[in-house]
């Protein structure tokens, strides 16, 4: 196959790339603007014969010189350090640019996924979320430009599967963590594990109650092969159902860095989701998907990551400055 990854020097996008050329893809094209992700991520596969880098903001359009077999479409910032510093930027990716990739995979007879989120759920009211949940997203608040540029995407996506015999598909992704995170990128694990590796105060939002659960990037990369190969349209959740809450992630992160920071209490974000827990039934039944990596293993390979990027200049020079000590409250 000859695969075109949007947003492929991303986090997900970046071990995505590697995984196809690992499992013999002809050629892999991996487009990004770079504004969330890096070369860096890529470097390892620059110099392999079957790999393209082609620097390019998929919101302009995707020309390509060559057939392709397969769009994957993950091309978008998706911390809410990110989405929230360039809101227009991720609504316009959410719309211009998944109409520039389906229309790519249309011309080409393509196989097209949409790497869409467990935002679309917002804060949810149903628990573990199902894929027929409908949501509960607020529309107009901070992190909309998020959620409604993920929500527009997947009708953008089912509109061009039914009207356009598109052979789309979606994928829901929950919390996915691994190497290549940035450290400053807002999410929680590389937050609590640059600080705990610093000896840096960890900060937990809210009273910690509120869950994720913690999905390993190989895992996830696996699932978005299985809908690639299949021909369902979804959305199907991928991720991890095992749910923890966000003071046990820290004390969990503590023990297995053997950090003696504190941690502390910080203001929860606007319209934050309290729980969030995949229902993986559908992924089950029709990729014969679900996660194999333990949450543990998954956290001290992304520790001993994160270690090895330690030993140049401190990581919190690529950090927004943190929330008032005022507001915080220690944790012991």
């Amino acid at each position: 196959m000859r695969v075109l990854v949007t947003g492929g020097a991303g986090f997900i996008g970046s071990h995505l790339c590697g995984r196809l050329l690992e499992i013999g893809c002809d050629h892999v094209l991996c487009v990004d603007n770079f504004l969330t992700g890096s070369p860096e991520n890529v470097a390892h596969l620059t110099g392999h014969p079957r790999f393209q880098l082609v620097s390019a903001d998929v919101v302009h359009g995707i020309a390509v010189e060559s057939t392709v077999d397969a769009v994957l479409h993950f091309a978008s910032p998706a911390s809410p350090a990110d989405y929230l510093r360039h809101p227009l930027a991720t609504l316009r990716v959410g719309a211009e640019g998944t109409r520039h990739a389906l229309d790519l995979a249309v011309a080409q007879g393509a196989r097209f996924v949409l790497a869409s989120t467990s935002e679309t759920y917002g804060d949810p009211k149903v628990h573990p979320q199902t894929e027929s949940y409908w949501g509960n997203v607020n529309p107009v608040g901070p992190r909309s430009c998020y959620d409604e540029a993920k929500r527009y995407a997947e009708a953008l996506t089912m509109a061009y599967r039914r009207s356009r015999g598109a052979d789309a598909g979606i994928v829901r992704i929950f919390n996915t963590f691994g190497p290549r995170m940035r450290p400053g990128d807002g999410r929680v694990i590389p937050t609590l594990i640059r600080q705990a590796l610093e000896g840096a105060p960890m900060t937990v939002t809210g009273d910690g109650s509120q869950t994720r659960s913690l999905c390993y990037v190989d895992d996830l990369v696996d699932g978005v092969l299985r809908m690639l190969g299949a021909s369902i349209g979804g959305p199907v959740n991928l991720g991890n159902p095992h749910e923890v809450t966000m003071l046990e992630l820290a004390h969990w992160i503590r023990r297995l860095t053997g950090s003696r920071s504190e941690i502390v209490l910080v203001p929860l974000p606007a319209d934050d989701p309290k729980r969030r827990r995949p229902d993986i039934a559908l992924a089950r039944v029709e990729l014969g998907w679900q996660p194999q990596t333990p949450v543990e293993d998954g956290l001290l390979r992304t520790i001993e990551w994160f270690t090895n990027r330690t030993n140049g200049p401190s990581m919190l020079a690529e950090v927004p400055a943190p929330a008032s000590r005022a507001s915080e409250l220690a944790v012991q």
